[in-house]
């Protein structure tokens, strides 16, 4: 019989992982106080816990003001307008992202035009960023991928250039520092999401956070119904939604951030010992380290595939089967994304004032597509939640599965076929898997 899980052998775990999301003691008493209030909602705004926790985690992230919202997606599309983003202006953001980022900027009024991503960060490449630039160009969002910040000296020094607002995109990255900055707090705004599989969750949610007054006023009238902001200073008035979060949001997100530097400090632990036994294993390559990270932050723990002897997806479907949560297509190149349904009927700012629409189907970003479908492969973060037995545990699966690729490449011709799950099926998977 075969090692290999996948073709019947014993797999190399069978001990399930550290759950997420962890709670914490006082989460409990706050939910209650919350609950026995009767003060549940958003308003009046900014409501007590919701304003704590805002102003906690600004402070924590080193910027003046923050504004919790609905969820990450809407924080984006907020910061762009209070950022100044007008109808059928162009905004770059990398190719190789969740569609959300790239959306907010169409919901925002905007064109997202896509730009490669750099090979050893996954994040925005600064000179596809610079060949992205037009005259229409007026906004740029960096994503801090996974356990990596976007080149933001270089970045600044590009938008300040040629006048471009900058919203960094820190889904991934809560609590991180590049060269003692922390995320969110380099660009005119930074958006963060809570949402269930994040480092820091409230199930959903979002904060924007600046140290611009003129933004923040805008993004409070904004999340508030267009009604005045706290300090009102600019006197600016636009028409507002709704997209505050609850109190019992805000009462979880407290104790999430008590917990996060602990938290932190493990997952970085734990990932410097998995990087030194990967990179004892023929192919498997972890991305390069860097320098500029004062703190990290691991959403995901991303590594190279360079093997030749099957495909990057068969590979993860080897590993998954043998007790490691893994994907490989996590994220693809958004212009290729089964979920970016964009046309010029849906979004006219694609077409309006141009003598062709905005095509997408043209683009080519050939980082982010190798990244996609070829090489990278995700490691959830609540896999080094755990103890160090843990992370030998992924590194022997890791090894074991490279070790026996021969075999795995003369299979069964049916796993020629294995392919990683396209962003519509993966919730079938996280359903079966209750992560």
């Amino acid at each position: 019989m075969s090692k290999l899980a996948i073709l019947g052998g014993a797999p190399e775990r069978t001990r399930p992982f550290p759950l997420w999301p962890q709670h914490c003691a006082n989460d409990l008493p706050r939910l209650q106080t919350v609950l026995e209030s009767r003060n549940w909602g958003g308003y009046p705004f900014p409501n007590q816990l919701a304003s704590e926790f805002a102003r906690e985690f600004a402070a924590y992230h080193g910027a003046k003001y923050g504004c919790c919202v609905a969820n990450g997606t809407i924080a984006l599309v907020i910061a762009l307008q209070a950022a100044g983003i007008k109808f059928g202006d162009e905004v770059i953001v990398p190719a190789y992202t969740w569609d959300g980022t790239a959306a907010a900027v169409l919901f925002a009024g905007g064109i997202p035009v896509f730009a490669d991503v750099d090979p050893d960060t996954y994040c925005l490449d600064i000179e596809s960023t610079r060949r992205a630039i037009t005259p229409r160009t007026r906004g740029v969002i960096p994503v801090h991928l996974a356990m990596r910040f976007a080149d933001m000296d270089a970045l600044l020094k590009l938008a300040a250039e040629h006048k471009l607002a900058v919203i960094e995109d820190c889904a991934h990255v809560h609590g991180g520092e590049y060269k003692g900055h922390g995320a969110g707090s380099m660009g005119d705004v930074g958006c963060f999401s809570f949402q269930s599989s994040k480092i820091m969750t409230a199930g959903e949610g979002g904060i924007v956070i600046t140290s611009r007054l003129d933004c923040f006023e805008l993004v409070q009238s904004i999340v508030n119904c267009g009604r005045a902001s706290v300090t009102d200073q600019f006197k600016k008035r636009v028409l507002g939604s709704n997209y505050r979060i609850t109190e019992f949001q805000a009462a979880i997100l407290l104790g999430q951030l008590e917990q996060l530097p602990a938290f932190a400090a493990r997952r970085v632990r734990n990932a410097a010992l998995l990087t030194k036994r990967l990179s004892e294993i023929d192919g498997i390559c972890p991305l390069p380290a860097q320098p500029a990270l004062t703190r990290e932050a691991i959403y995901n723990y991303v590594f190279r595939y360079r093997r030749n002897e099957v495909s990057r997806d068969v590979f993860v479907a080897a590993l998954d089967r043998e007790g490691i949560p893994c994907d490989g297509r996590f994220y693809e190149p958004v212009y290729r994304s089964d979920l970016f349904h964009v046309t010029p009927e849906d979004f006219p700012q694609l077409r309006i004032g141009r003598d062709k629409p905005v095509d997408y189907s043209s683009c080519r970003c050939p980082v982010a597509e190798g990244a996609a479908y070829e090489e990278s492969v995700w490691l959830p973060q609540f896999l080094l939640l755990g103890e160090e037995k843990d992370v030998e545990d992924i590194a022997r699966a890791v090894a074991k599965v490279a070790a026996n690729l021969t075999e795995l490449a003369g299979s069964d011709s049916q796993l020629a076929g294995v392919k990683s799950l396209s962003r519509a099926e993966r919730p079938r998977l996280e359903k079966a898997r209750n992560y």
